[in-house]
């Protein structure tokens, strides 16, 4: 059980942990820019979208998907909605609910932007690791949680 501190290498593990997931999401959203235009997170709403059925989410549904906050993707889905990539709809069921659905246009930019996105996730991450540590690196992910896509890792 816990004691209220890590011990020193707890600490280490838990800092390299947090280095190396910064430097990892600041080379991915300085890539992304460059390549398109597109933030990291804008990149995973697009990505949502594409994969959705009929290539459209509720505006929560997808906010849980990209593990923001609903004003956070509220933003992140004007700006997008602004340069043509996604839609509002509003939900036939639901007046306070929105759909944001992947344009053409959107489809296009993400078509254009996954395969330089994909060699850049591969450089930095699998390329770095053997095939035994990216099976460990799965297990351990899997055992967090962090491969359920429904699991929301802040509510355990």
């Amino acid at each position: 059980m816990g004691t209220g501190r890590l011990d020193a290498g707890e600490q280490q593990v838990w800092r390299a942990f947090l280095r190396t997931n910064a430097w990892i999401y600041d080379e991915l959203e300085h890539d992304l820019r460059d390549r398109s235009n597109l933030s990291l997170v804008e990149y995973g709403i697009l990505v949502h979208l594409s994969e959705a059925p009929s290539q459209r989410m509720r505006m929560r549904h997808l906010a849980d998907s990209v593990i923001v906050s609903k004003s956070r993707l509220s933003h992140q889905i004007a700006r997008l909605e602004r340069d043509g990539h996604v839609r509002r709809e509003h939900c036939d069921d639901d007046r306070r609910g929105f759909w944001a659905v992947l344009t053409e246009d959107g489809h296009k930019i993400l078509a254009r932007a996954a395969p330089g996105h994909a060699d850049r996730v591969r450089d930095l991450l699998f390329d770095r690791l053997t095939p035994e540590q990216i099976t460990q690196l799965s297990g351990i992910l899997h055992s967090l949680g962090g491969d359920d896509p429904t699991s929301n890792l802040w509510d355990r």
